[in-house]
């Protein structure tokens, strides 16, 4: 189960995991209730968590391009 969690929180953008850090809560915590908050509002938490795992990756790659040094040749 252990191996299944964190195969998902690497490829699943780790939206709840960013949360987790920058807050300084466990990710469990976070993706509890956002399970939670989904079934209360039918689901609307899940754009909110698709525009943020957007928002990472993009800011994955914009600072990956700044320290390629292979940009440049």
């Amino acid at each position: 189960m252990r191996k299944f969690r964190e195969f998902l929180e690497l490829h699943a953008f780790g939206v709840c995991s960013a949360i987790g850090e920058k807050l300084g809560i466990a990710s469990s915590r976070i993706r509890m209730w956002f399970i939670y908050i989904s079934f209360l509002t039918m689901g609307s938490p899940v754009i909110i968590y698709m525009i943020l795992a957007f928002w990472i990756n993009i800011k994955k790659y914009i600072y990956s391009a700044k320290r390629n040094p292979l940009r440049y040749l």
